[in-house]
């Protein structure tokens, strides 16, 4: 009897959790319905404040729930109201469209499919700072959707995005080169060797002088700069950039295995390109060492990539200047911090006739 009676309280409390479960989601589908009816026949002001709304109900709502949020009938409307007029409108519907789209890629997808990317891209040439810098960060948000890269990229946006390289607030730069960064990997074939204006090479330059070279954004950083070192006006733009060779250099010495590697594809493309323009200046920033201990230490590619620019560098008058005891004892230093004292001498023997062979083979 007991058991019985335990029984029922069970269910009874289960039901009351349905219930109020059902009433839960009831009110929510009721608050969606209202968002929506005052998006789309509300007047300016409550079209604003139903965008605002929407934003901090977004920004607490769980990934499933954002959802639920864009398979309703509000990213239309908010999308329509980018191009209002009126500057608070376009700002409100900014944020309550980033707030939808924040790790949600089906949203992603639909705020482009309903056609934002357009008057995004028009605030993207606003004077006005504040919406400019929140135009950047949604077309980065949005350009980590696969299927959205093609759409962003016919759009125009690359030329944009450079623009705000160029004359944006910090925050500004830093999203324009992720978003950049992932337009890059897109495989439509019309776009799979996008080119980048060579103006965006002084402000990589700068950002990448500045963040530490092990990191996230060093590596997307560097992958632009190689995609820009890919034409001869790319090249000469991180030749005559300040500290240009020197950041590359710097960065193949301290960076991740993959800002390394696309570091010395920046240099070794100078250097193929035109040895008696290039070799000088990246040997006279000391690319040597560097170079030497990516060819232990790097990536395949990399390692690859740092020999064949070695080839390239080692018929240089500087470099015939170098004794050969100079050059084990940098050969030796490397192989011991690498190794460790006790492998030393023979990973340092090693790559002494590594660089030999290479020699003959090219005689």
């Amino acid at each position: 009897m007991k058991q019985e009676e335990g029984r029922e309280e069970q269910e009874d409390g289960i039901g009351a959790l349905e219930t109020d479960s059902e009433t839960s989601n009831h009110r929510k589908q009721l608050l969606i319905f209202h968002l929506s009816q005052r998006l789309i026949h509300g007047d300016l002001h409550s079209r604003i404040e139903a965008a605002k709304d929407l934003r901090k109900l977004a920004r607490k709502s769980s990934p499933k729930s954002r959802s639920n949020l864009g398979a309703s009938s509000l990213i239309q409307p908010l999308v329509c109201m980018l191009l209002s007029p009126n500057l608070d409108a376009r700002e409100a519907s900014l944020l309550a469209l980033l707030n939808l789209a924040s790790r949600n890629e089906r949203n992603k997808i639909k705020i482009v499919a309903a056609g934002a990317i357009p008057p995004l891209l028009e605030l993207l040439k606003f004077q006005n700072l504040s919406l400019r810098e929140l135009a950047t960060a949604a077309i980065l948000t949005l350009s980590a959707a696969k299927s959205n890269k093609p759409v962003i990229l016919s759009a125009g946006a690359t030329s944009l995005l450079v623009q705000i390289l160029i004359s944006g607030s910090v925050q500004a730069k830093v999203d324009a080169v992720t978003a950049l960064y992932y337009l890059s990997s897109c495989t439509e074939s019309e776009n799979s060797s996008m080119m980048l204006d060579p103006r965006a090479v002084a402000p990589l330059i700068d950002l990448l002088k500045d963040c530490k070279k092990h990191s996230k954004f060093a590596e997307k950083t560097t992958s632009l700069l190689q995609i820009i070192s890919n034409s001869e006006e790319g090249r000469i733009a991180i030749s005559n950039s300040d500290g240009g060779i020197l950041t590359l250099v710097q960065t193949v010495e301290d960076g991740s295995l993959v800002s390394t590697e696309h570091a010395v594809g920046v240099l070794l493309s100078m250097c193929q390109s035109c040895r008696a323009t290039y070799r000088e200046p990246i040997l006279k920033e000391g690319a040597i060492p560097g170079l030497l201990r990516l060819t232990v230490e790097g990536t395949t590619e990399a390692q690859e990539r740092a020999r064949r620019l070695l080839d390239l560098l080692r018929d240089s008058p500087q470099e015939k200047r170098m004794s050969s005891a100079d050059l084990e004892r940098i050969v030796y230093k490397i192989a011991a911090e690498v190794d460790g004292i006790g492998q030393a001498a023979e990973t340092a023997k090693r790559l002494m006739q590594e660089m030999v062979q290479r020699r003959l083979n090219t005689v």
